[in-house]
């Protein structure tokens, strides 16, 4: 049965943290100063929330090179043609770019 809408689904998962110290150029700090009073919230969790984001997508990428690195290798042990197993690998990466990144792929408008 479906909890009433007045109770919140929202739990707070404790983890535990570490203080990291670093320098930011003063036009930095003033930029996410600003970017996060526009979205309501504190420049340190706008912060958290771009490591978070960059993290992830660089764990997402690390992950697809994994899968690459497991099918070249399975396609080596069923093709013997290394070019053939290139150029499969490399039509894999151009679908998954286009997939994923389209903004890489489509060529930049000329309007002006």
């Amino acid at each position: 049965m479906k909890k009433p809408d007045t109770e919140s689904d929202l739990r707070i998962r404790p983890r535990s943290a570490e203080v990291v110290s670093i320098k930011v150029p003063a036009a930095t700090l003033a930029s996410l100063k600003k970017v996060a009073e526009r979205r309501d919230m504190s420049y340190d969790a706008l912060i958290k929330f771009y490591i978070g984001q960059g993290l992830r997508q660089d764990l997402a990428r690390l992950a697809t090179d994994n899968v690459l690195q497991a099918t070249a290798e399975v396609l080596a042990q069923h093709i013997e043609s290394k070019d053939e197993v290139a150029a499969i690998l490399e039509e894999i990466g151009q679908a998954n770019r286009r997939r994923w990144y389209p903004w890489l792929t489509r060529p930049l408008s000329t309007d002006t």
